[in-house]
């Protein structure tokens, strides 16, 4: 043991150390002393400190993967060390992971200078790690951020991004900081529910001491895309009602918004179509009516309603049947909606063999043309049984002066008149 001095374990540390970097962080600078390994092709021999906190922290977890831009407002904040720090990180090189640790030694006293000591690990040690790790994100996997927050003295600490590393950070940021940061990754339209809800009195008044509060928005991940998270705020236990610490996290739950909102379309569009012949039924048909009124009135957009109604309908019931009946009406809605299919018309069935298309953003004349377009295509169809039919078709375009009673009862005398004039023809009111 009396063989080794200051200089020989100097020496022997600076021999088995893989890389030694020194940091200026004030001038935004670092210098390679030593690489080896890893770190030859890895790291430079001078550049940016910025930079380097990048590639070796600023990345998506197991993956050399850069971070979105709008992130990299907290390169900074990772890059600031207040004493002696180690950390182990995940790097990812030629597509291979590797486990490396890392020593930083601040060099004066105002924590301004560094010196980075790395090692890598050697295989064994990164199974242990990946094992471990695996077996935490099967529970924290739709974690993705997690902070510590005391209000009172407005800081944040602790924080932890899943997608980055499975460790704290070693930064700290002002809470209030943090907040108008992270609210740019906000989907625009919830950023003031965001603001609202994480406002530091906002959670004084409303979360009382072990209680939780949550919501849900979409929120840009580490990739620069939106996904669905919920954010919670869970306030700290604790017998003193003036002390304001939580717990703040990010949980991911876009898969399963996506599933229950994939699941709410689906009712809302059968609660929206008629059950026979699957086109939107008489309450739907209304909301369009009056939507196409309000796209007039407020951008200007034209829009017009046309009423079909099959001509002698009722003999085709009492001779072949209602069942025969109902195979007629779902073989017309076919006709109708393959011919229009191509248009901005919605379709509806106003009630037995009635039915209202809405037509938005076409000129009249082009509508009028349609109208005597598909009444010959329907004459021409050949019906189950029954052979040739043909339909009454009235047509009506919106003006300034229109409500949904008005234009619709305009559109059903324009009908009403078809009928009455031999049928199979189109009129215009």
């Amino acid at each position: 043991m009396n063989n080794y001095s200051k200089q020989s374990v100097a020496d022997l540390l600076f021999e088995n150390i893989d890389a030694i970097i020194i940091v200026d962080a004030e001038k935004d600078s670092y210098q390679t002393i030593k690489k080896e390994g890893l770190f030859e092709n890895f790291l430079g021999e001078q550049g940016s400190y910025r930079d380097l906190v990048e590639k070796l922290w600023f990345h998506l977890n197991n993956s050399s993967k850069k971070i979105d831009d709008d992130y990299q407002v907290f390169i900074p904040m990772i890059g600031q060390f207040k004493g002696k720090y180690v950390d182990r990180l995940k790097l990812t090189y030629e597509n291979e992971i590797h486990l490396v640790q890392i020593s930083i030694y601040p060099l004066d006293e105002n924590c301004k200078k560094y010196m980075f000591l790395l090692d890598e690990l050697d295989n064994s040690e990164y199974l242990r790690d990946f094992l471990t790790d695996r077996k935490l994100d099967t529970i924290q996997s739709t974690y993705l951020f997690s902070m510590y927050v005391d209000l009172i003295k407005d800081i944040s600490y602790s924080i932890n991004v899943t997608e980055i590393s499975s460790d704290p950070m070693n930064y700290d940021v002002k809470y209030s900081e943090w907040r108008m940061m992270i609210v740019n990754m906000i989907w625009p339209e919830d950023q003031k529910l965001f603001l609202e809800r994480t406002e530091p009195e906002y959670l004084k008044k409303n979360l009382l001491p072990g209680r939780t509060t949550s919501f849900d928005c979409q929120m840009k991940n580490l990739e620069g895309v939106f996904i669905w998270v919920k954010l919670i705020f869970s306030r700290a236990n604790t017998t003193n009602d003036d002390d304001f610490r939580f717990v703040f996290m990010v949980q991911d739950i876009h898969e399963n918004s996506m599933k229950l909102f994939d699941t709410l379309k689906k009712y809302e569009d059968l609660a929206s179509r008629d059950a026979l012949t699957s086109v939107y039924n008489h309450g739907r048909i209304e909301t369009e009516i009056a939507n196409a009124i309000e796209n007039f009135k407020t951008k200007g957009q034209s829009g017009s309603l046309m009423m079909l109604d099959i001509d002698f309908f009722k003999k085709v019931n009492d001779k072949f049947g209602h069942s025969a009946g109902d195979v007629i009406l779902k073989q017309f809605v076919k006709v109708v909606v393959d011919f229009l299919e191509s248009y901005d018309i919605k379709t509806g069935r106003w009630g037995g063999e009635e039915f209202v298309c809405v037509c938005y953003g076409m000129e009249f004349e082009k509508v009028r043309q349609l109208a005597e377009q598909l009444r010959q295509r329907i004459s021409e169809e050949n019906f189950e049984k029954v052979g040739t039919l043909t339909c009454s078709i009235g047509l009506t375009e919106i003006k300034a002066e229109d409500n949904s009673k008005i234009v619709f009862d305009r559109v059903d005398r324009a009908m009403y008149d078809a009928k009455t004039n031999g049928r199979n023809c189109v009129v215009i009111h």
